[in-house]
């Protein structure tokens, strides 16, 4: 019973449900923090603290607990006034959190904060925390607000400031560009050349593992990036490679793209998908971190699993 006892939020999610399974395989033990009674996973044990946003029972949940991964937060706004949306769950919330595990005695609280408190979904050079953080949108600033709130208090916390994570389950954007890969049909998509930084659930896991054993105190963010950038192409090649076909991409003229996409409302897309965002792990790297997956390794492993489990279905 000397393995750390880890509480985490979110373990419902997709990055959480990734977690509950991998951590114990690390030497953790954990306790999920639950809204609402439900079935836990074997090897994990539960604490019902209600709302996130006004948890109750928390002496209770954290009690001998050494580590808070704090993985919950909301991605899209409910009530159509974003900024308020955000500011409750991901900063308030987070900052309660901390304060409760502050009072526990919790050795280090682990906030799963997001590359957009560093900056818009594009950027130019390559991004380190070192630079002044300039989010865009109210998602950003709310988790930048959050980490903002982490230095007031005495806890000993560290932000891990993920780029976009992939793996099974994933949704959103990924999934998009993994439904897009599995057609058949050729994609003009071979003449974009701007890079990504992407993150496997793997690398991710391996990252948390870090922060939770490295020697503090810590009391900064962390960017995560897999180390190598990709392009749309790549991207595509790599998924392809996964569903068992060959890359299927005509290099069509990113202008001719672009314009296309700004006739059919598409413009602000399409600025995302060929613009570039690089980031460093340098940072995350220095405390011992070692990525586990190489990203077109990763990524072709996600489609095989996708396109069995479209088998099974």
């Amino acid at each position: 019973m000397n393995a750390p006892l880890i509480a985490l939020t979110g373990s419902t999610g997709f990055i959480g449900r990734h977690l509950l399974t991998e951590l114990p395989k690390r030497g953790y033990r954990i306790r999920v923090l639950l809204r609402r009674p439900s079935d836990v996973p074997e090897g994990a044990s539960s604490a019902v603290i209600g709302d996130i946003a006004s948890p109750q029972n928390m002496a209770a949940a954290l009690r001998d607990v050494d580590m808070v991964i704090h993985s919950a937060g909301l991605a899209h706004a409910m009530s159509g006034q974003p900024e308020n949306d955000y500011r409750t769950i991901n900063t308030e919330a987070t900052i309660k959190l901390a304060h409760a595990a502050e009072r526990a005695g919790v050795k280090r609280f682990v906030f799963l904060s997001s590359i957009r408190a560093q900056s818009g979904p594009v950027a130019e050079g390559i991004l380190t925390e070192e630079m002044e953080p300039k989010p865009t949108d109210a998602y950003g600033r709310s988790k930048l607000a959050a980490e903002k709130g982490l230095r007031e208090l005495d806890i000993d916390w560290a932000a891990l400031r993920p780029v976009l994570v992939y793996g099974p389950g994933v949704k959103g954007n990924m999934a998009a560009l993994l439904k897009i890969a599995h057609s058949p049909w050729p994609l003009p998509l071979g003449g974009l050349k701007g890079k990504r930084s992407l993150l496997s659930l793997d690398n991710l896991t391996a990252a948390l593992d870090t922060l939770l054993k490295a020697q503090g105190p810590l009391r900064r963010p962390f960017i995560a990036a897999d180390p190598e950038p990709v392009t749309v192409p790549e991207i595509i090649t790599a998924l392809r490679k996964g569903f068992g076909r060959g890359p299927g991409l005509i290099p069509v003229p990113s202008f001719a793209l672009g314009a296309a996409a700004a006739l059919m409302g598409k413009g602000e897309a399409y600025e995302r998908l060929s613009g570039s965002l690089v980031a460093s792990p340098e940072a995350l790297r220095s405390l011992g971190w070692q990525p586990v997956t190489e990203t077109p390794d990763g990524l072709a492993e996600l489609a095989r699993q996708a396109a069995a489990s479209a088998a099974d279905a």
